[in-house]
Order: structure tokens, then sequence, then C-alpha cells
């Protein structure tokens, strides 16, 4: 990325050959407070819109999401959901897509994010169970008599 697009963004056309769409698809997106431009929206005919790095990160999400077969009104409750719960840049969450399911890890949840958070699932960490077990093991270590009379 250039000084000159940090400082001034990318333009409509810019945007949507970097991230692999029509422009006819982002200017619909735009349209429809899908993902809005940050830097400069349209205020009329003429207007130009002016997209952020960052932008171009969600756009090219919104992508992944419609190419793996997520429907678009699914894809904006996704992005409803990460924009409301997710406090670091959302191209940084971990999405898994299974059919029109669309499932984000934080931390050690699984949160069904188009069915707006239900059916949280918890991931069980079997590096933290080692961890446990190898910390109750140190008392034993320390008492030998009890553990050789078992």
């Amino acid at each position: 990325m250039s000084d000159t697009s940090s400082t001034e963004g990318f333009s409509g056309r810019q945007t949507a050959d970097v991230v692999g769409i029509s422009y006819r698809q982002l200017d619909y997106w735009a349209r429809t407070n899908l993902i809005r431009p940050s830097l400069t929206d349209a205020t009329g005919s003429g207007s130009r819109r002016r997209y952020s790095y960052q932008d171009l990160l969600e756009l090219r999400v919104v992508k992944t999401l419609i190419d793996a077969g997520i429907k678009l009104e699914s894809v904006r409750e996704v992005f409803a959901y990460l924009r409301t719960h997710v406090s670091t840049d959302i191209a940084s969450a971990h999405l898994v897509i299974s059919g029109q399911t669309v499932v984000l890890t934080q931390g050690d949840e699984l949160i069904d994010v188009v069915k707006q958070g239900q059916g949280v699932l918890n991931v069980l960490s079997l590096a933290g169970v080692k961890s446990d077990i190898d910390a109750q093991l140190i008392p034993l270590r320390f008492d030998e008599p009890e553990a050789v009379a078992l």
C-alpha cells in the first residue's frame, strides 16, 4: 500500500478491483448499507466514494462469505453481529463456515453469528486439560510415601 493510498484512500474502481468484485456490486453494497466507505461517502451524482484499507478487508470478508455460499441476508446478519460484539477490527476475527452456518471463534467459545449468538458452544482446549493435570501432579511428587502406597 502506498503512502498516497493510506492518506487518500481508494476509489470505488480501485476498491472493486482489489476486492475482486464488480463496481456495480460495490455500489449496491454501499447503497444498501452493507459496507459503506469510511473515508468519503457518495453525496450525489458525480461525487466519489473513498474506501479505507479496513473497508477493503471487510469487503473481502463479505466476498469470501458469499463465495462460500452464504446468502447475502446472512452476511448482513454476520456483519451486524460482528460490529456489535467484536471489539477488535472485524478483519481479525476468526470465522468458520459450514453450509449456511457462520461461526465466530472467540477465546474458548464458538458462536453462531447467523443466529445472533444463539447456540454458543464451548471449546475444550486439550492443552488446558494437560496443564491442569500437570498442576495437580506437582503436589503428589512432594508427597512420595503416599504416592508409593497407591
